[in-house]
């Protein structure tokens, strides 16, 4: 999406961030769940890739070079960002938005053609990762294909003039009264699976999209071939139900954002998953993310919203806390400054200074089933509720793996105590290595944004 999540598109997605008056109808209702989860999806991480700004050259020959050391970090699935020709009618900036598609069958020629796009499918599988592509259902560029072609695709006026949604005047919005336009879209989506066998899809503003379209194509894509999709949206459950593996966490974003900024406390974190649990049946992912490609670009890096230390305790927390992690191209290597949308903007890479810190993030993931995602994992366990309004600390148990946590998400320094006689046993600290033996009762002295977190076995 463009520059819209600026101040409109936060309050269409997600309603708000007061918990207290959440935009989904809290119902026994949105409980309900067809999803069957594909097995890889359960420690499953998501890289999202933008190869515009991803190298000097910004094609997928070059990208491709960082493939190996992405499989080293651990990354799972690779969504890359728009992969389309781009529109020039009504184009903003000098390369446009990649979320202006000028046609849905050809590759962006500034990234290269489709057998470069074909290496990098194949080179992915071969290193064991899947890898989705950003799809734009709700609208297209004002000179796609299809607008001479087949004219009754789109949205018209009573004046008969197509219609560009809200303020984004560089695309214009499809007709889905329209048969023919939803088959043509379904076939299109069948193609990459098809002839490139991608793993599935990512999709701009899909709940601006009819949820019915999304319940058909998905079914017809599993029939090509079982795939991952992940919706932009976080209030419309019914995407969840037969449509889509996972949605957004923008409002725990959007509380990150504030505890880091001291407009809200760590302890307003159990408010956020109470009203989580209410809303999404257990085994609706949900990803968790400290930036991506519109937060980066339109509302500022994660330097600029939490900081250095709070932005780092909060990558954390999006691996231990329930939830599906994201990375952002740039993460790993300390991203600072926001890539511009329309323009050419290379990323950074000559420290990868963050590498480390993902990887073993990743690893604990993997490796720990408590942390695993949906129902494999283990539930959030109160352990600071009420104590601290600035600790938040917890723990989640599978049958064979504890996972326990204690974060101190303030810019003061904090004490904890915990006495629970259940967590009795043998840890290893996570980020020291060192053994930790719990006996009941501990207090910690925590520093400013300091976390700890303790693995058994």
């Amino acid at each position: 999406m463009k520059k819209i999540f600026v101040s409109l598109l936060p309050l269409l997605i997600t309603g708000g961030i007061l918990f207290g008056q959440p935009a989904i109808k809290q119902t026994e209702n949105n409980k309900q769940h067809n999803m069957k989860h594909l097995d890889w999806t359960r420690n499953a991480n998501i890289y999202e890739v933008n190869v515009r700004q991803y190298t000097p050259e910004g094609t997928f020959e070059a990208f491709g070079k960082h493939l190996p050391r992405l499989k080293k970090m651990g990354v799972d699935i690779l969504w890359l960002m728009p992969v389309f020709p781009v529109g020039e009618k009504n184009r903003k900036g000098s390369l446009g938005s990649y979320y202006a598609v000028k046609d849905y069958h050809a590759i962006n020629p500034e990234f290269g053609t489709k057998d470069d796009f074909r290496k990098v499918v194949e080179e992915a599988h071969r290193l064991g990762m899947k890898v989705i592509l950003d799809w734009v259902a709700n609208h297209s560029a004002w000179d796609n294909v299809w607008v001479e072609q087949h004219p009754d695709y789109y949205e018209k006026d009573d004046k008969g003039n197509l219609i560009s949604p809200f303020d984004w005047t560089d695309v214009i919005s499809f007709d889905y009264n329209n048969p023919e336009m939803r088959e043509a879209m379904t076939e299109a989506l069948k193609y990459w699976v098809r002839d490139f066998n991608i793993d599935g899809y990512r999709c701009d503003v899909a709940g601006m999209v009819p949820t019915d379209f999304w319940d058909n194509a998905r079914k017809e894509l599993d029939e090509i071939k079982p795939v991952f999709m992940l919706a932009e949206d976080e209030d419309n459950v019914d995407l969840l139900r037969e449509a889509f593996d996972m949605n957004y966490s923008w409002k725990l974003l959007h509380l990150m954002n504030d505890i880091a900024q001291g407009k809200k406390k760590a302890n307003d974190i159990w408010d956020y998953y109470q009203w989580n649990d209410t809303v999404f049946a257990p085994d609706m992912y949900r990803m968790t993310f400290t930036t991506n490609h519109d937060e980066n670009s339109w509302n500022g890096t994660v330097k600029e919203r939490m900081g250095d230390r709070a932005g780092e305790a909060f990558a954390a927390f999006t691996f231990v806390a329930p939830g599906f992690p994201l990375i952002y191209s740039g993460q790993e290597a300390g991203l600072d400054k926001r890539l511009r949308f329309f323009d050419k903007d290379t990323i950074d890479w000559s420290n990868l200074d963050k590498a480390d810190f993902y990887a073993k993030l990743i690893d604990l993931k993997h490796n720990n089933h408590a942390l695993w995602n949906g129902v494999a994992g283990g539930k959030l366990i109160p352990l600071s509720k009420g104590v601290n309004d600035d600790v938040f600390a917890f723990y989640r148990q599978t049958d064979n793996n504890r996972i326990m946590v204690v974060m101190n998400l303030s810019k003061e320094s904090q004490s904890f105590k915990l006495e629970n006689n259940d967590l009795k046993g043998d840890y290893t600290d996570f980020k020291s290595g060192e053994p930790f033996h719990f006996n009941g009762k501990h207090r910690w002295h925590l520093k400013p944004w300091e976390y700890l977190i303790f693995v058994q076995p």
